[in-house]
This record gives C-alpha cells, sequence and structure tokens, in this order.
C-alpha cells in the first residue's frame, strides 16, 4: 500500500509541474460521483460493467440563455486490464453551443489483492458555434459581435490516473491539453480556455443496518479562475435508496437523491441552490442522471450503484 501511495504522489507531482493553467471552467455535475469518466479517462472499465449513463443538467433555470448540458456516455472493460469507452457532451451557455466527442482508453495494474492502479488516455474533438443574433449586447454594432463562429473544430487530448479498491477510490487526471475557445458570458465575447486539473476522490462506509455511508470529493483547478471544490455525503439505504447533500465552494448547496430501480437501472436527481447573490435572479440548478449497467467480470463484491 505504501508502494501504492508513492506511485499516486509521483502522478501528482508531474502533473501540477509540467504545465501552467489559466482561464475558464468546464460543465459542473453535481452527481459527479457517477459520472467518472467525464473528467478521467482512467475510470473507464473500473466498474466491471458496461455502463451507459446519461445526464441532463438545467442551470440557474428562470433565465434565458442560462446554461445547459446534456450528457451521453458508454463505457465497459473489454479484457481484464483494458478499458474503452465514449463520451458524448452538448453544453449550451447563451448563443454558443458546444459540442464534445471523445474516445477514452485505459490500462490497469493489480497493485494487490483487491487494488487497481489504472492509467488513461482521452482523444476526441469539439465543435463550437457561436450565434451573436441571439444575444442581447450593450454595443450591438461592436465588430466582435458581427462575425458568428460556425463549427470550428477544435482537439481534445487528455489523461488520468485512477487508483481504486473495492470501497474507495482517488483520481487525478486534466480531460483536454489543448487550449480552447469558448464563450465567456461574464465578458459577452469569445475567449481562451486553458487546462484544467481534477482530484476525485471517495470512500464507502458500511456503518451497519444495511445502510453505507459515501462521502466524495471533486476538485477542479484551472490557473486565473476560482478553485471548484464540491463536497458530497451520500447515505445509501438497503442497496435501494440514496439520499445526501453537497456543497460546492462560494456557489450552490444541493440535495441529492437516487433509486436503484433494479440490479441494472439508477435513477438519480440533484438540485443546487445558488448560495451567491446570483440567487435572487434564478431558480437554482436541477440535474437528472440514469445509469444503465450490466455484465459484471471481475468479482462479485463490485457494485455497479457505489461508483
Amino acid at each position: 500500500m505504501t508502494k501504492v501511495v508513492t506511485y499516486l504522489v509521483e502522478i501528482i507531482i508531474v502533473f501540477c509541474s509540467a504545465y501552467s493553467i489559466y482561464g475558464q471552467q468546464d460543465p459542473n455535475y453535481t452527481q459527479y460521483m457517477y459520472n467518472t469518466m467525464t473528467v478521467n479517462p482512467a475510470y473507464v472499465g473500473s466498474s466491471d460493467n458496461f455502463n451507459i449513463t446519461a445526464n441532463y443538467k438545467a442551470q440557474f433555470t428562470g433565465i434565458d440563455g442560462a446554461p445547459e448540458t446534456i450528457n451521453l456516455g458508454l463505457e465497459t472493460p473489454v479484457t481484464y486490464n483494458v478499458g474503452l469507452g465514449l463520451n458524448i457532451t452538448r453544453d449550451a451557455l447563451g448563443p454558443s453551443e458546444d459540442l464534445n466527442i471523445d474516445g477514452n482508453f485505459s490500462y490497469s495494474i493489480n497493485m494487490s489483492e483487491r487494488t487497481y492502479l489504472s492509467f488513461g488516455l482521452k482523444a476526441g474533438f469539439r465543435v463550437l458555434n457561436v450565434d451573436f443574433r441571439k444575444g442581447i449586447f450593450d454595443n450591438p454594432n461592436d465588430p466582435a459581435f458581427m462575425n458568428n463562429i460556425n463549427n470550428q473544430f477544435l482537439g481534445i487530448l487528455g489523461a488520468g490516473a485512477y487508483l481504486f479498491s473495492e470501497d474507495w477510490y482517488l483520481g487525478l487526471s486534466t480531460p483536454n491539453f489543448f487550449s480552447q475557445e469558448y464563450y465567456n458570458e461574464e465578458d459577452t465575447m469569445v475567449d481562451t480556455e486553458e487546462l484544467h486539473m481534477y482530484l476525485i476522490g471517495g470512500y464507502i462506509f458500511d456503518i451497519g443496518g444495511n445502510t453505507k455511508f459515501k462521502p466524495a470529493v471533486l476538485f477542479d483547478y484551472t490557473e486565473g479562475a476560482p478553485l471548484r471544490a464540491n463536497l458530497s455525503a451520500n447515505f445509501l439505504f438497503l442497496d435501494k435508496f440514496t439520499a445526501g447533500i453537497g456543497y460546492s465552494l462560494d456557489a450552490s448547496v444541493s440535495g441529492l437523491a437516487g433509486f436503484q430501480v433494479s440490479d441494472n437501472i439508477f435513477i438519480g436527481y440533484a438540485y443546487d441552490y445558488n448560495t451567491s447573490d446570483f440567487n435572487q435572479y434564478n431558480d437554482g440548478s436541477h440535474e437528472i442522471l440514469i445509469k444503465f449497467s450490466l455484465a459484471r467480470r471481475r468479482g462479485a463484491t463490485f457494485s455497479p450503484r457505489f461508483f
């Protein structure tokens, strides 16, 4: 176990020292613990199931042009050590629409009897469209708003490491090494997005009485932007019902609920209440997740409802 921790620390040092990162932030999911492939390609295949995850999030409802994200992910182990995944995300904000399609590959190493270290790669493309005719600007005659962006093609190349066992996980990743263009709502302009660093972790405590406690964290760091820290605490009852709370630093508090409809289907819902002064202008954010799982592979102790 000491060697495992040493390996992970070395990975963190390499990631943090190799890049200088700035800019805007990627879509933020409240139910990130069920949707890990979106931020870390090394996750694919780790649950030993074929998983299909669909996620819809509407932020700041009640405001025209507020962020709206739709995500579809498919991932599965293909051999004992190799996992593959496909991730598709549509992110809309005001006059902009961003389509992301990427493939994910992972290779895992058995560190001990029930501990695995997985390395992953992500590659794909983004298509950015911005139609300034849909926006309302202080100076609509500004030349910056005269030329729309039509189907601008941008590359995606990311990597990650994921250390996990049957009751805990820890991952470090960057979904995209490339600088990207995006629509900046605050400055009503097209700006540049730089590299993101994600650290995700969670643990499952069996506290008895057919109840499990599942805390999780997700940190998103981009130089030049505030640190995004997402903390959550979920309880799983009778391996069927999930209920919990979440907190996003200086952004929102959340309520989470989930139901294991069958061995194969999980449905989750989250509501975010904005904690900034902006909360008087919107009705909060809603997120719905559906996860379909089948074909378990490695061992009977793994469960698709945990992570």
